[in-house]
């Protein structure tokens, strides 16, 4: 594993662990293809927003070096609830998709906790329906949020120890920091969710071993809020007036007094779309495996 350092921090990058989890994807594809399966995944997109198409783009091309389809239905900035809906079931019911995703933001006027509860569990990759938060919590088989399980599999891939360990979330929200606080738990870490109210950030992220920041706001985490020999995973994803695309960290002060720090762009997202293209042939897999289970037991 090669490994990178920027004033004795060591920069925690994803792209290792992301090729090495596509060619998992890859391997998986390959195998059901020869089964005479082919893998699809649909992209459900309401918006007009660059940078969400952008990702979306990614997610397709990353898709295809995989050997799954992907699928973008796109429905336009207007599209309204009912017609979102209807493509959700249509999706979770038509047996040649195997993973769904409804990608955010959507149109002001829809409910999206309405619709991500139409994405029936077995497609839903990433763990956007509240009955796969709920399995997650009881340690039910589920598909977890791709973004908070990147963040487990890049501290496992660092070897950074989570067992034991006190970790800070700093942020609560459905998507990473509460399905995230589950995974930790379920690995012995003692947790803290902080977030707009718990007051002084310091006061929790001083005593961390690990703090992963989730939180959307740039420059929020400063060296000054951590102890040294701290692991900080920066979950953030900002578009600055120039376009570029910033954390929630503020690096420059976090280098040299963090032990290891995930860089954005490089770190937890491109091992969030890995794992998107890995669910979604696990999903295949579990599909099909249910469908000769359904006809056998027909012929019975």
């Amino acid at each position: 594993m090669s490994t990178a350092v920027r004033g004795n921090t060591e920069v925690l990058s994803g792209k290792e662990l992301a090729s090495r989890i596509q060619q998992h994807a890859r391997d998986e594809a390959r195998i059901l293809h020869s089964e005479g399966l082919r893998i699809t995944l649909a992209v459900v997109v309401a918006t007009e927003d660059e940078s969400t198409h952008w990702y979306v783009r990614s997610i397709e091309r990353a898709a295809e070096r995989a050997g799954i389809a992907c699928r973008i239905v796109d429905l336009g900035p207007d599209a309204s609830e009912q017609a979102l809906a209807g493509v959700l079931e249509d999706l979770s019911a038509e047996p040649t998709v195997h993973g769904i995703i409804l990608q955010t933001p959507l149109p002001a006027a829809v409910r999206a906790d309405r619709l991500v509860g139409l994405i029936v569990p077995g497609k839903d990759i990433d763990g956007a329906n509240p009955l796969s938060l709920g399995r997650l919590a009881v340690g039910q088989p589920a598909f977890a949020p791709a973004t908070a399980q990147a963040v487990v599999e890049l501290l496992d891939h660092f070897q950074v120890p989570i067992a034991g360990r006190n970790v800070a979330v700093v942020g609560r929200s459905a998507v990473v920091g509460k399905p995230l606080a589950l995974l930790l738990l379920e690995r012995d870490a003692t947790v803290t969710i902080c977030h707009s109210k718990s007051g002084p950030l310091e006061r929790y992220t001083r005593p961390a071993d690990v703090v992963v920041v989730a939180a959307g706001r740039t420059g929020l985490l400063k060296g000054s809020h951590l102890s040294p020999e701290t692991v900080v995973i920066d979950v953030g994803t900002n578009v600055l007036p120039d376009g570029s695309l910033v954390g929630d960290v503020d690096e420059a002060s976090v280098t040299g007094v963090a032990a290891g720090l995930s860089p954005v762009p490089g770190g937890v997202g491109s091992v969030t779309t890995a794992l998107l293209l890995l669910h979604t042939a696990e999903a295949a897999r579990q599909q099909s495996h249910a469908a000769l289970l359904t006809a056998s037991t027909s012929r019975i």
